[in-house]
Formats: structure tokens, sequence, C-alpha cells
């Protein structure tokens, strides 16, 4: 199993360039197969997520033409098979955006129930709720849910709680529905905007994404297009926080500023200078940080994607800081891996009390998922001393080129796959 191997200490300076964003991209591939013409889609991040995704569409008859690492050309004229296996599920869970696109153009969707990160229960009952309003019928039977309709007819659906996987899911499947379908209480963040305008491009007709209200007027067919995806706002906001975490002085080039509101405020509140310009943003980290509280809420609140990353910065943040994270119940499996590196933390229910120490020192830890990993190797490039990251894996399905990036900011890491290695990364650096 490969492995992450730092050494802390060097604040990160320099300029890095922001990849597609995953959580966009993964449901515009899916969307991508509603069409029997070509669709090119580019700017995507070349991450095992969208790897396992394009394999996925691939296997169920689509054409899938790899361009370049970034780029790809998707047919959906040859998919014959409405079943989504296991394996796939087991390694994404976004492989679900396909009920919502085999539905909407097929009529028919067979998919596993979904896998992915274990960072708490993410219930897919809206999908379903939605589904069901349009017209289908849905059972779940051994493991699998299977969707199936004669005809699908717009509706009123008002979601009960706000999420972007049903968000998209039900806006797919309404596109190609008979009629009118209003969406209320839907998911605003940008990924779900650029789901509707990569539809739209198609030939759909949504109006209204980014609000708390969709209106999808059904379509026939949809068409080619070409298309390129949004920057990835938590790729942008981790290597932000890395900046902070550092004291270092880190510019994040081709994302939306925007689409960061969120972030540049908790930047801002413990004390770090933020620069926005038109599709960049310049984090400077000096002296020491304060405190804050912050919660994790749906767009354009605190994304819970950053909580790991902003729990890491503000375990070395002078005083006490509270996070709440009330969108998944096991996002705090990381605190107790930064522990072990000197992190003074107190977890009750939801919440995270963190006391801020002067410094972390270098420890073996474990990544639990993608984004928590990604906040512990920012631990390890901010302690003292040599930090080992396991189960690198989960930083792999979101984070393209991640040890390339910050090496080229300052940061001393590398990939390794033994003990041999490791000993051989010790001797270099120390």
């Amino acid at each position: 199993m490969e492995q992450y191997i730092i050494k802390g200490g060097n604040p990160l300076v320099g300029e890095v360039e922001i990849g597609g964003a995953k959580n966009a991209a993964l449901a515009i591939l899916a969307a991508a197969i509603m069409t029997d013409e070509t669709v090119f889609i580019d700017n995507l991040p070349d991450v095992n997520d969208i790897n396992v995704l394009l394999d996925a569409i691939a296997g169920i008859g689509a054409s899938v033409h790899r361009v370049d690492r970034h780029a790809v050309k998707i047919n959906g004229k040859g998919v014959s098979d409405f079943n989504i296996e296991y394996d796939y599920m087991k390694k994404i869970r976004a492989s679900y955006y396909l009920l919502g696109a085999l539905l909407g153009k097929y009529k028919r969707a067979e998919v596993a129930l979904p896998g992915g990160c274990n960072i708490g229960s993410r219930p897919i009952d809206q999908h379903l709720k939605g589904f069901r309003a349009l017209g289908a019928d849905v059972e779940i039977e051994h493991g699998k849910i299977i969707a199936e309709a004669d005809r699908l007819v717009g509706k009123h659906i008002y979601f009960d709680v706000v999420s972007v996987g049903a968000t998209i899911n039900v806006m797919m499947a309404a596109a190609m529905a008979e009629g009118l379908t209003i969406l209320e209480n839907v998911a605003k963040e940008p990924h779900v905007v650029d789901v509707a305008n990569f539809l739209n491009s198609m030939g759909a007709n949504i109006r209204g994404a980014g609000t708390d209200v969709i209106k999808i007027r059904g379509v026939h067919r949809l068409h080619r297009t070409e298309y390129s995806v949004i920057p990835d706002q938590i790729e942008a906001g981790t290597f932000m926080f890395a900046a902070a975490a550092t004291r270092g002085d880190v510019t994040v080039c081709n994302v939306i500023p925007k689409h960061l509101e969120a972030t540049i405020a908790k930047l801002l509140e413990i004390g770090c200078e933020v620069e926005e310009f038109d599709d960049a943003v310049r984090v400077v980290s000096k002296g020491r940080l304060t405190s804050t509280h912050v919660k994790t809420l749906p767009y354009p609140g605190f994304p819970t994607d950053m909580q790991p990353q902003i729990g890491v910065t503000l375990a070395l943040c002078e005083g006490t800081s509270m996070v709440t994270e009330s969108i998944f119940e096991n996002r705090f499996k990381y605190l107790d891996e930064l522990a072990r590196m000197g992190a003074n933390v107190k977890i009750e229910g939801n919440s995270a009390t963190i006391e801020g120490v002067k410094g972390f020192s270098g420890a073996r830890v474990s990544a639990p998922d993608l984004r928590a990993g990604a906040a512990l190797c920012i631990a390890g490039l901010a302690a003292d001393g040599i930090t080992i990251v396991d189960d690198i894996v989960y930083i792999q399905r979101g984070y393209e080129r991640f040890e390339e990036k910050l090496k080229s900011l300052g940061g001393i890491i590398e990939r390794v796959q033994s003990e041999k290695d490791i000993r051989k990364f010790t001797l270099k650096v120390s």
C-alpha cells in the first residue's frame, strides 16, 4: 500500500493551478450519456473517481474516448445495459448519478446501492422520492435500486432536506420528462449550477439552478455539446488552508473566487491576509493565528468537505475553537489521528472543541477518508519532524498530482511503497 512521507517545517510558497471540480465532473459525465450524439468534456481532474466512473460508463455500452488526461469524448448511442454493478458503486458513491441519467433517457436503471468514503450515513431517500414523483416505479431488491417507468411526467417536488445528490439526480431525470417539473428546497452548490449549465448546453430547459427553486421544462431529446468543467473549490480551499497552517504565501490559480467566499471569510477571521483576483486568490499567513468557530452548512455556508482542513488549521491557532459538523456524523475521525501529532481536541456528538497548540510533532497517521487524508498531509507539512500518512488511496480519489503540487510550493513530501523507501527518505532529509 502506498503512503505519503512528509518532513514538515517548510512554509508553502508560490502558485498552484487548480483542476476541474471532481463533484461537478462526476455528474456531468453521467449526464453525457443522455444524448445519442458525441459530447466533448474538458477540464476533467485526472483522479481515481473520474476514471472509475468512465469505466462504468463504458461498461454499459457507451463510447468513451480519452482525448487526453483532462478531456474525454462520450457517445451514449450504444448504451444497451442499464445495470451498474456493485464493483463500481463500492468504489465511488457518485455512480448513482447514472440512475437519473438512465431513467431520464431510457426510462430504466438498475444501480447497486452506493459506497464511497465512510464519513457517515448519506441516505438516498430524497432521490427515490423524486423519481417516484415523476412517475417511476422504484424498488430496492438484492442490494440494487431498480427504477423504471413507461413515461416520466413533470411534477412539483419539495425536498425534505437539502441534498446535492438528489437535486442533481432528479434534475437529470426531469430534463427528459413530459411537461414542467418544479424542484423546491434544492441544493445551491456551484456543481449543481454546473450540471444544469451542461444539460442546457445539450438542449435541456432548466432555470433557477443556484437558487431555492429549479424549474425544468422537459425536452424530447438532447444533442451534442462541448463543455468545460468549473474549477474545484475544495481543492482550492485545501491549498488555501495549507498556506495558513504552514505560515505560507500561496496563490491558487484557475479558481472562481465567488465559490470560495465561505473559506475566505474564515481565513480572514483567523488572521490571514487574503487577496482576490479575477481567477485567483492569494493567502498569506504571518505570525500567530487566532481561534474561531465554524459550522458546516449547505452552500453558500461553510462546506463539510473543508471541515477537516480548517480543523487542522484551528488546532494551530491561539485560543479555543468550536467546530460543528451538521452534514455528516463521522467526519471527526481525523481528530483522533491529529491528537497523535499533539493536537488538543475533544469531541462531543457533532461538535469538536479544539484548543490551539504551538505546533505538531510528526507521527504515523492513517487517512480515514478523502478530505481528512488531505488535512492530515497539511498537518504533516506544518509539523516538526517526519509524518507518515497511510491509506492514501482515499486522497488519490479526489486530488490530482497532490504531492507534486505540494512539492512545487516547497513542501517536502514523497509517495512511498515500502519501509525501505521510508528509511531512504528519512536518511535523505535528516
